[in-house]
């Protein structure tokens, strides 16, 4: 007998971004605005802040409309020319569409001798059914080709394999438990894992890949009182490589994406160097999201502020404006991200 249980999914969660809809907003006065910044003797970088930082990105779409209808120019083009690093960077990231802005991130993991496996994981681990299909939209408009394609030829293996079912976006969207599935999973995994001689992979991808968020939530739990251990323990006790970072992955953002998000902040900024690319990507992608779950999430793991971790990494100031994404205006963003 299946007894089923409801339970929201994430991807349908009140959203908790640190960035709003401007009320009042005008997108010809702020096309004017960076008109006047750009153009002037020096670029006013606190104008350009600003305005594209306490703005949704909907409302950002609407001022490069404005911009080029006004200079014949796009504001893309024109921050790209008058800004410079990582400052230019998190502008264009700012008024580029977020489809878009995914689909970029995923040229960039592809492109030139190696592929970055990890920002392909974090990608495709991270983001729902939707975002991964307006990616793939972005991509055939960007490049004429399958985004699918495109991944076959610079990933192999069971890697590849995982990526390609994620790349589908066919994961089931029901909020329905069952829970008597759930337990069958586990046994599954239980079974073509902890309890074999030798791994069947298969198992664990097509599981991971394709049931509900919240059917595997429940099969984690399953997991843990069929096996004694979690299901993060037995995957990186049976496998390794790019595919146990991938299956670590999905696990983990099946639990919380936004604590998922955090960690991969973190681990940008341990060590001796700081990845600003990932500060850039996770907060610009999340700003109107759930950044502020991400915060939080960051500082119960943590023990300190993401602010406050960002500030002690002495991060540029020109990649510190990518904190800025909370509405406030640049006079006040030492208090951005205190909890």
């Amino acid at each position: 007998m299946f007894i089923y249980q409801h339970i929201p999914c994430f991807a349908k969660s009140t959203v908790h971004g640190t960035v709003k809809e401007k009320p009042g907003f005008n997108a010809g006065e702020d096309a004017a605005a960076l008109r006047k910044a750009i153009e002037g003797i020096g670029t006013t970088e606190k104008t350009l802040i600003d305005i594209l930082t306490q703005r949704s990105n909907a409302q950002r779409q609407l001022i490069c409309k404005a911009y080029q209808d006004a200079t014949g120019r796009t504001l893309c083009d024109d921050l790209e020319g008058d800004t410079h690093g990582h400052f230019e960077d998190i502008l264009v990231a700012l008024v580029t569409p977020p489809a878009k802005f995914d689909c970029q991130e995923f040229i960039r993991a592809i492109k030139g001798a190696g592929t970055n496996e990890s920002i392909l994981i974090e990608l495709f681990a991270s983001r729902s059914n939707h975002q991964i299909k307006a990616m793939c939209d972005a991509y055939l408009a960007e490049t004429g080709r399958a985004l699918i394609h495109d991944l076959k030829s610079e990933v192999s293996g069971d890697f590849e394999k995982t990526l390609l079912i994620l790349a589908e976006g066919k994961r089931v969207e029901s909020t329905n438990v069952d829970v008597a599935k759930a337990k069958e999973d586990a046994k599954i995994l239980y079974e073509a894992g902890e309890k074999k001689w030798g791994t069947d992979e298969s198992k664990f991808i097509d599981i991971l890949c394709h049931r509900s968020v919240p059917q595997l939530r429940q099969t984690l739990v399953e997991y843990k009182s069929l096996s004694g251990k979690t299901l993060q323990e037995s995957i990186e006790r049976e496998m390794s490589g790019r595919l146990e970072e991938i299956l670590v992955a999905i696990v983990k953002c099946v639990k919380s994406v936004p604590a998922y998000l955090a960690e991969r902040l973190y681990k940008s900024m341990k060590g001796a160097g700081t990845t600003e690319s990932t500060l850039t990507r996770i907060i610009v992608s999340r700003s109107e999201l759930d950044l502020q779950e991400i915060k939080a999430e960051y500082k119960k793991l943590f023990g300190t502020s993401l602010y406050s971790d960002i500030e002690r990494k002495h991060v540029s100031l020109t990649l510190y404006c990518s904190i800025l994404l909370t509405g406030m205006c640049a006079s006040t963003h030492q208090t951005l991200f205190a909890l």
